[in-house]
């Protein structure tokens, strides 16, 4: 797998007081979505089903100002192991078809327990938000990344208060 140069990737890593098990619980489910985000851009999950194979579609209510209010964003799995990886690359449907951006998402989690099987110690949560396969044509229209770095922090700590059922200030 060919790596995008570091600045066309943001890539955060938190540990969270969580099993494996529990975190990829709530990553698997597009309904628990929302509390993964630190603010009110997604809104809610329009596909309900678990996320549990590689080319599965999850489609997602959206709101934006930049990207004129109400969307949807129908988001293909394109890497899953259970309790260790998740991604997925958003896109919107067009005739049928879903076009894809060209940035994704990618959630690794890596046991920090001293038995390897997570207990004790929790997991280290690596976010990625990779922009690198956005067309120049795109670009010209879309601000990529929309954010800044700081904002996978916040979102990593929305994914502790969800997983771990705490609450934090990070909306």
């Amino acid at each position: 797998m060919t790596q995008a140069p570091p600045e066309e990737r943001f890539v955060r890593s938190h540990t969270i007081d969580a099993t494996p098990a529990a975190i990829f619980a709530v990553l698997t489910d597009p309904t628990r979505h929302q509390e993964t985000e630190p603010t009110d851009w997604v809104r809610d999950a329009r596909d309900t089903e678990r996320l549990t194979a590689v080319g599965q579609v999850f489609a997602m209510n959206m709101f934006h100002v930049g990207a004129g209010g109400d969307y949807v964003m129908h988001n293909t799995v394109i890497a899953l192991e259970p309790d260790r990886t998740i991604a997925w690359r958003p896109g919107q449907e067009h005739e049928g078809a879903i076009r894809s951006g060209g940035w994704t998402w990618r959630y690794d989690l890596q046991p920090t327990g001293t038995d390897g099987g997570g207990t004790g110690g929790g997991t280290e949560v690596t976010l990625t938000y990779d922009w690198s396969a956005v067309p120049e044509k795109l670009r010209q229209y879309v601000n990529v990344p929309p954010f800044e770095p700081e904002f996978l922090d916040r979102s990593l700590a929305s994914l502790e208060a969800a997983a771990t059922g705490t609450v934090t200030g990070t909306r």
